[in-house]
């Protein structure tokens, strides 16, 4: 559904109507009169963006230096897929990849690329908006059918029925707009072709601090969740820096997808391996999930 704020005038497109507008903060949003609907999807089609709709800055604090050599440092950064802690519940949801055209929203370090390689992929694309990333991908994880590209997910154009499978890791809380990209996922993907991502869970993302309350003694007394019905941005700190991510819902993530034509075939909150769960902290991530892996089929 198609939504705009009669204060701040912004389009865009909810799974749920929201109480107040993502870009303004106001409590002015109404549903989208037939025209602004059209003007919504002249934006989305690459035509002349109206003065209604707003473009928002993409989010890429990875080529922050002092925040990339601090993610640089953590163990999935350094020893990739299997130090992940969502791995072990990743990999048994990901299809065969022998033969497969698959593209990489958000590659990162390229991790996920290259597995798709390892396993017979036949062409893997894996797309970025940082340059940092892109730079370590191609150093540690090149491949002859890999091709890296820096580019924002929300910016990239394919032709109907390019792929056969879709990734994405831990990015798409970076996006302001789910819909318009899911859309565009729906469309780049075959028929009965898969689109598998994880992203930071809703629970996890709803307050914003990301961090537990604590007592007088320093010790935890439990997750904040607050403004789960609120979507819109955040400002996080993730390894000591400031960063903006943006929260929607379940229902949002899970809406938006059979909006879009997609079958829901999985939705996983992973908890810590057993392997795992020695490492400084790890038993308190048993007590709220922090991630959220969905896989769909485009029907």
């Amino acid at each position: 559904m198609i939504y705009t704020c009669d204060s701040c005038r912004f389009l865009f497109s909810r799974a749920a109507e929201p109480e107040q507008c993502p870009d303004c903060g106001k409590y002015t949003v109404r549903k989208a009169t037939t025209q602004e609907q059209r003007e919504y999807q002249v934006r989305l089609q690459g035509g002349l963006a109206e003065p209604a709709v707003k473009e928002k800055a993409k989010e890429n604090p990875y080529d922050n230096p002092a925040f990339f050599t601090k993610y640089a440092q953590m163990d999935r950064s350094r020893q990739g897929l299997s130090a992940a802690g969502e791995w072990h519940a990743l990999e048994p949801l990901l299809p065969p990849f022998a033969g497969q055209r698959v593209l990489d929203l958000g590659c990162g370090y390229g991790w996920h690329c290259r597995y798709a390689a390892d396993h017979g992929a036949a062409q893997v694309i894996g797309t970025d908006i940082s340059r940092r990333m892109l730079q370590t991908a191609a150093e540690r994880n090149a491949g002859e059918v890999i091709e890296y590209r820096c580019a924002a997910m929300e910016e990239l154009s394919f032709p109907n029925g390019s792929f056969d499978i879709v990734l994405s890791s831990l990015a798409l809380h970076y996006v302001y707009d789910f819909a318009p990209l899911v859309e565009r996922i729906s469309r780049w993907l075959r028929p009965d072709g898969t689109f598998l991502f994880s992203v930071e869970h809703p629970v996890f993302t709803a307050c914003g601090s990301q961090d537990w309350e604590y007592d007088g003694e320093g010790q935890i007394r439990h997750f904040p969740v607050d403004r789960y019905y609120s979507e819109g941005s955040r400002e996080a700190v993730f390894l000591g820096e400031r960063i903006t991510k943006y929260h929607r819902t379940l229902t949002t993530y899970l809406e938006t997808l059979l909006r879009c034509g997609f079958v829901l075939r999985h939705v996983v909150e992973p908890q810590p391996p057993e392997e795992m769960l020695d490492l400084p902290g790890m038993r308190d991530e048993l007590r709220r999930p922090m991630m959220l892996i969905v896989s769909a089929v485009r029907s």
